[in-house]
């Protein structure tokens, strides 16, 4: 249990998918303007995450490892390795998930729909959904530790977007130097967040 514990907050703190790997940037950056799109959004990513990296576990290890297919077919697909499709099908798995979520809210919150605008289908390319089934597979996680390191890797994109969304609104009333308004500001304050999010390398339970 605490190795799990460990892996959520790892996941959520210092290796989080927006100020360790820069990932996921494009609607970080567009859709933190306001802290209720941003809310709206991250919920949206830690619910997309926390489903689709076991999802796609299960394929990498059922079907595109080399040798899954022996279960099957028999022995003599012993060698056989689909790898090369998994982009593909980790894509079609995250696109799949990400059509369920906009449904869900387009009928029961229709205006924070309209307010994510192009943002929420765009989630099925966002690298940080993508990357953590990459990472998952790169870092050879178990089931239960590939759902857990989904789940934190949500939290972590939804901290880092509704912090940010939440500083810029009050930014809406501060005197910010003309050179520095708009984006400058932004990654400035993108890199502060980062840096304080990495004060919490070491901690464990």
């Amino acid at each position: 249990m605490d190795d799990i514990t460990n892996l959520i907050l790892k996941s959520i703190f210092v290796d989080n998918m927006v100020y360790t790997y820069f990932l996921g940037m494009c609607s970080y950056l567009a859709v933190s303007k306001k802290l209720t799109t941003a809310n709206g959004l991250g919920i949206a990513v830690i619910f997309v995450l926390t489903f689709t990296a076991p999802l796609n576990w299960l394929i990498q290890e059922n079907i595109l490892k080399e040798g899954a297919l022996v279960k099957y077919f028999g022995e003599q697909y012993a060698t056989v390795n689909l790898d090369f499709l998994q982009l593909l099908m980790f894509i079609a798995v995250i696109a799949s998930f990400v059509q369920f979520v906009e449904m869900v809210i387009e009928k029961f919150s229709p205006t924070l729909y309209g307010s994510l605008g192009i943002f929420l289908p765009l989630i099925t390319v966002n690298c940080s959904i993508l990357g953590g089934s990459i990472f998952m597979i790169q870092k050879d996680l178990t089931l239960v530790e590939a759902t857990a390191f989904g789940f934190g890797s949500g939290v972590g994109f939804y901290l880092a977007i509704v912090a940010l969304a939440a500083i810029r609104e009050k930014l809406k009333y501060s005197n910010v130097p003309k050179g520095l308004r708009g984006l400058g500001i932004t990654f400035l304050l993108t890199g502060l967040l980062a840096l304080a999010f990495k004060t919490f390398i070491g901690m464990s339970f």
